[in-house]
């Protein structure tokens, strides 16, 4: 059994691909939040594999292919952003103040915690990126001295959480102007984040869109003053 599934080129893009759809309807069946899709393949995947005795390598030669539509995946988002532009023309001191607010949120927190639970610089500086999109967390930590592979999950860990609970957080603290809700989010829990905050309505997409960028390139920069502090 092993050897049928692991044979074939295309093993990691199925099972991806089937653990997502068993996840969609999940959710649409409960409508928990807990029953993320993202979250429910996840999880199926690696009890798959280890049920199987599947190495991560065998599956990812395979899995590969989804990695092919991610950068066009990622560019699209720039094209809800295009269709509010005008509310970044009419707001944006607010709109990149609330982003580097964000930012500097997410940095403070991690360097408060560290000093709490006595962490390392090489683990300090590991979860910094915590809160941007994958592809330039792992060049940050990477370049810092740290980690690369707990980075990922704590990237992965940040987006999926946000995606999760976002809206619930939003009704909690009683948030509901759609440029803030969008800000929060893609600043947040990057692009899974974002997917999340399109489902909430196309305002907060397009923020969320630009929350990714932004802080990203916020990050890169005050990374390497808050590497310091430990």
């Amino acid at each position: 059994m092993k050897d049928m599934l692991t044979q074939s080129a295309f093993f990691g893009v199925v099972i991806s691909l089937l653990c997502f759809e068993v996840g969609l309807f999940l959710k649409k069946k409960t409508g928990l939040a807990i029953a993320n899709p993202l979250l429910v393949a996840v999880l199926m995947i690696v009890a798959f594999l280890l049920l199987f005795d599947i190495d991560y390598e065998v599956y990812a030669s395979g899995a590969k292919y989804i990695d092919f539509f991610l950068t066009p995946a990622t560019v699209s988002l720039a094209v809800p952003l295009y269709r509010k532009l005008s509310l970044l023309k009419k707001y944006p001191k607010a709109i990149f103040g609330g982003i580097a607010a964000g930012v500097l949120t997410a940095m403070v927190s991690i360097f408060l915690m560290s000093l709490a639970f006595g962490l390392t610089h090489e683990q300090y500086v590991t979860l910094l990126p915590k809160s941007i999109t994958t592809a330039i967390g792992m060049g940050v930590s990477e370049k810092m001295g740290g980690i690369v592979t707990i980075t990922i999950v704590a990237i992965a860990i940040s987006g999926i959480g946000g995606n999760i609970i976002a809206e619930f957080v939003c009704k909690v603290f009683r948030i509901t102007e759609p440029i803030a809700r969008g800000l929060a989010i893609g600043t947040a829990s990057h692009a899974m984040g974002t997917s999340r905050a399109m489902e909430l309505g196309e305002v907060e997409g397009a923020m969320s869109s630009l929350s990714i960028v932004v802080a990203g390139i916020i990050t890169v920069v005050s990374v390497s003053v808050f590497a310091m502090f430990i």
